[in-house]
């Protein structure tokens, strides 16, 4: 299998007792999984800045810096997405 041109970064933006980023978590994580990319997560608990461009939306899917989605992942979406992320030569 050749090697993808391009690695997305994914990043999931969550905060504490947040019920829909537990789910979120499983849904990156699924997508994540079966494309056989890694992700991060970033908490807006102790940064400001998050906190206040993403308070409201949480949690968030960041690929490549970009929002995909907020509240509830889709994961057939967050799939497209990573799908031609991974197809885009570095």
């Amino acid at each position: 299998m050749a090697k993808p041109a391009h690695l997305p970064d994914v990043v999931l933006i969550t905060k504490t007792d947040c019920h829909l980023c537990e789910e979120a978590r499983a849904a990156v994580g699924r997508v994540t999984a079966t494309l056989g990319i890694g992700w991060t997560e970033q908490s807006i608990d102790h940064d400001a800045g998050l906190r206040e461009r993403f308070a409201e939306e949480i949690p968030v899917v960041l690929v490549d810096g970009v929002q995909r989605d907020f509240w509830k992942i889709d994961e057939a979406r967050l799939t497209r997405t990573l799908r031609r992320a991974l197809d885009q030569p570095s």
